[in-house]
C-alpha cells in the first residue's frame, strides 16, 4: 500500500510541475490553485508513505515519476520537443527508479 502512495504522489508532483508552468509566475489563479492542490496532496502522500518505506527509494520513485511524467505531458501536451535523446533519458530515468525500487525494502 506504502508504495501505491508513492505512485499516486508522484503523479500529482507531475500534476504540481505542470500547473506551475500554467500559472505563469501564480498570476492565474485556477493553474496556481490546482498547483497548490496538487503539491499539498503529492507531499501529503509521500509522507506517510515515509512512515513505512526506506526514504531513498521512496523518494527516487516520486521524483522519478514526476521528472519522467512532466517531460512526458510536455511533449504531448504543451509542445516541448521531442528528440530521441529527450526519449532516451527518459527511459533510463524510469529503469534507474525501477532498479532503486527493487533494491528497497519495506519496513
Amino acid at each position: 500500500m506504502a508504495w501505491l502512495l508513492v505512485i499516486v504522489a508522484g503523479l500529482l508532483e507531475t500534476g504540481f510541475a505542470v500547473c506551475l508552468k500554467l500559472s505563469h509566475g501564480f498570476t492565474r489563479l485556477w493553474p496556481t490553485v490546482a498547483f497548490a492542490a496538487f503539491a499539498l496532496g503529492s507531499f501529503g502522500l509521500l509522507t506517510l508513505a515515509l512512515k513505512k518505506l526506506d526514504v531513498g527509494p521512496a523518494y527516487a520513485v516520486w521524483t522519478g515519476i514526476g521528472a519522467a511524467g512532466t517531460a512526458i505531458y510536455g511533449m504531448v501536451f504543451l509542445g516541448d520537443v521531442v528528440s530521441t535523446l529527450k526519449l532516451v533519458s527518459i527511459s533510463l530515468v524510469i529503469i534507474g527508479v525501477i532498479g532503486l525500487q527493487l533494491s528497497g525494502s519495506a519496513h
